[in-house]
């Protein structure tokens, strides 16, 4: 099967329908995209490079879209990069498998040999060792698509839109490359037009209100994104009457959430798939009346489970991975289930994950972890106890305000008494930057247990985990929320960079102070020396960046700062002075830490929205990028710190800062009109 063929035969029967749309720009026609597809196609295929890797690694949108049908048609293989992957975990990626760096440019020979026929290299989480990329073949992926949309019903091919992080297989396969099989429109608008600038901390209003105003009719989710979708249109009444079909995969997913949804008329069906299997096993029918089975197995696959509870497959298969053929006969899936009478999978938990207590009982750790979840105060949830007498939890609140412990009573309550937890840990997020979760939202099991579970976990991740609730405290304040979101006026922007440069003009002051109290203190004094070579003259972008955006540099210069401001400022000097002058470090934390965000998610959206030039944002821009090489610097620096008096004053200090900065960006008024009380001159 060729997938350009199909797309001809669309472009023949309906040749203005649209097969693309971005939302953002032109939408792309059936007609317009079979001849733009055969156009590149012939290019890629001509240019000496056929066989030998590329690397995609873009946002969703048509150049994405048609660089992937374009490199499959030309049969070279593709080594898709989730943009969350650490630099690490892409080079690893590149190195392993000889692909060049970007689309399209030359590529050199890989150093493994790719198995014969392979159009795609995609790379598993390694929750057992290094991770390996897996190689697929563009039939194997082509007919697990087909297999989707016969289960499925070409029917639902309306309007499919792109949600998972773009480069995974689950969304390419089930998402892109059914809809094209189908003859619907492929819906592929910027992560950041669907709240999604950050996809592991999803603004779940605006992708609700964008499902709703493009008449979204099929999705597919993991069940973090399910979760954020239910909690907004329980709160706000908000109906996606358009919706036919959502999936949900990538993890197990609570069945109270599968009720909630079914609840608001979400047609959920939940599903289960493998990297090795290209992605879809089994699929929920749309007729299910008991929730919480994976449903039964697609058209190309066959189940069984072995005596230990494993599920294998047999079907088409993956070709092996880089320099490795696959070994015949089923695949040991890893997962603990069973198949009904009906003959729906249930997946019960993995068998690498089991824990065994003590007491000799056996658990499935998913299990417990998905009543924790389903908890609205808990985010996240690790269970973990194998040879302890009762299973314990690392959790991750989900608000400031979450009451952990009131949670983990009312999960016990409803646990056989072998599996109530005995204890549990707060702990900081779990994500893909860090290391502990994979890009479908599964836990990285044996990197959470390393940092947390270490008889001495490192002191950056306590102060991440300190902090965490005062973190989300800060994220709640609205002029912070506008300003990520980009929704702020321009006159809301100068006045934020006033205070910025009432604040930033301390800093060096506040590092030599901090400097002159640390003399007797090597370890500390190198790191203030580069932190004072690095921000002098900061305050002064900052003064040019406001009159790039129209306001009076000289007047913001000539002004006193607002009262939260100067509270922020004065707390420093007196916790330098008076106190642990290391503690300054924990404000380091928090100014960092939030400028990373602003600079990454606040300023390309303030500038989309406003039209201001890239001059007006030089300090966020500019500071963002400095500061995510500085959290790394900050992370080795406190790390070593062995003083418990020092690690004390930085989480404290840490904590009242966020209050503090947070009040600093409530002070600004979000209307467009002047703020004289914090524009008295001096």
């Amino acid at each position: 099967m060729r997938l350009l063929e199909t797309i001809r035969e669309h472009a023949l029967t309906h040749p203005l329908a649209i097969a693309l749309d971005p939302v953002v720009s032109e939408p792309v026609t059936w007609e317009d995209l079979a001849e733009r597809v055969e156009a590149m196609a012939y290019d890629l295929s001509t240019g000496g490079q056929a066989g030998q890797p590329y690397v995609l690694c873009l946002d969703h949108g048509v150049e994405a879209s048609l660089a992937e049908l374009a490199l499959l048609e030309a049969r070279i293989p593709v080594l898709s990069l989730p943009a969350f992957f650490t630099e690490e975990q892409a080079r690893h990626a590149r190195t392993a498998c000889g692909a060049d760096t970007a689309f399209p440019s030359a590529s050199r020979p890989a150093p493994s040999v790719l198995p014969l026929g392979t159009a795609r290299v995609t790379f598993t989480s390694g929750s057992t060792g290094t991770p390996k990329g897996v190689c697929l073949s563009a039939a194997h992926m082509l007919s697990v698509a087909a297999s989707v949309v016969e289960a499925v019903g070409a029917e639902h091919a309306g309007r499919h839109c792109a949600l998972l992080p773009p480069g995974i297989l689950l969304e390419t396969v089930a998402g892109f490359f059914a809809t094209m099989l189908a003859g619907g429109t492929y819906v592929c608008p910027p992560q950041a037009e669907v709240g999604l600038t950050d996809p592991f901390r999803p603004d779940f209003a605006v992708m609700a209100n964008r499902l709703a105003e493009w008449k979204i009719t099929s999705l597919i989710l993991v069940p973090e994104y399910l979760a954020g979708l239910v909690t907004v249109m329980e709160r706000t009444g908000l109906p996606l009457p358009e919706l036919t079909l959502v999936a949900v995969g990538g993890a197990r997913v609570p069945v109270d959430l599968l009720e909630r949804a079914r609840a608001l008329g979400l047609p959920v069906r939940q599903g289960y798939g493998l990297t090795e299997c290209a992605s879809v096993v089994s699929l929920e029918s749309g007729d299910e009346d008991e929730p919480g089975s994976a449903g039964r197995l697609l058209g190309h696959m066959k189940a069984r489970i072995a005596p230990d509870g494993e599920i294998l497959l047999e079907g088409e298969m993956f070709l092996g991975t880089i320099g490795e053929l696959r070994d015949p006969g089923p695949l040991a899936s890893g997962d603990i289930g069973r198949i009904d009478e009906h003959g729906r999978l249930w997946v019960e938990g993995r068998k690498s994950a089991l824990i065994v207590t003590s007491f000799g009982r056996n658990i499935s750790p998913e299990w417990i972890e998905a009543q924790l979840v389903a908890q609205p105060d808990i985010a996240q949830a690790m269970v973990h106890g194998d040879g302890l007498p009762a299973p314990e939890a690392l959790l991750v609140p989900s608000r400031p305000d979450a009451d952990l412990a009131v949670a983990v009573a009312a999960v016990n309550s409803s646990l056989p008494a072998y599996a109530r937890l005995a204890g549990w840990r707060e702990v900081a997020p779990f994500t893909p930057a860090n290391g502990m979760l994979t890009g479908n939202g599964r836990l990285r099991r044996k990197q959470i247990a390393a940092t947390w579970l270490a008889d001495r976990p490192c002191f950056f991740a306590e102060l991440e985990a300190g902090t965490f609730r005062e973190r989300l405290r800060f994220l709640g304040i609205p002029q912070v929320r506008a300003g990520l979101a980009g929704t702020i006026s321009r006159r809301t922007y100068i006045d934020y960079l006033w205070q910025a440069w009432h604040h930033v003009r301390h800093t060096v002051p506040l590092m030599q102070a901090a400097r002159a109290r640390l003399r007797e203190r090597p370890d500390l004094l190198a790191a203030l020396d580069e932190y004072i070579a690095e921000e002098t003259g900061h305050e002064e972008w900052i003064l040019a960046d406001i009159a790039a955006a129209g306001g009076d540099a000289d007047a913001a210069r000539a002004s006193e700062p607002a009262l939260a401001t100067r509270a922020m400022v004065d707390h420093a000097y007196r916790m330098i002075e008076e106190a642990n002058p290391a503690a300054f470090f924990g404000m380091v934390y928090v100014l960092e830490s939030v400028s990373v965000a602003l600079a990454q998610r606040g300023a390309s959206a303030v500038a989309e929205n406003l039209g201001l030039p890239p001059e007006a944002f030089t300090y966020l821009t500019s500071h963002g990028a400095l500061d995510q090489d500085h959290m790394a610097f900050f992370a080795e620096l406190v790390n070593g710190l062995e003083r418990g008096d020092d690690r004390a004053a930085i989480l404290q200090m840490a904590r009242e800062m966020f209050g503090l900065f947070g009040a600093v960006f409530a002070s600004i008024e979000m209307e467009d009109g002047p703020m004289e009380k914090t524009r008295v001159a001096a």
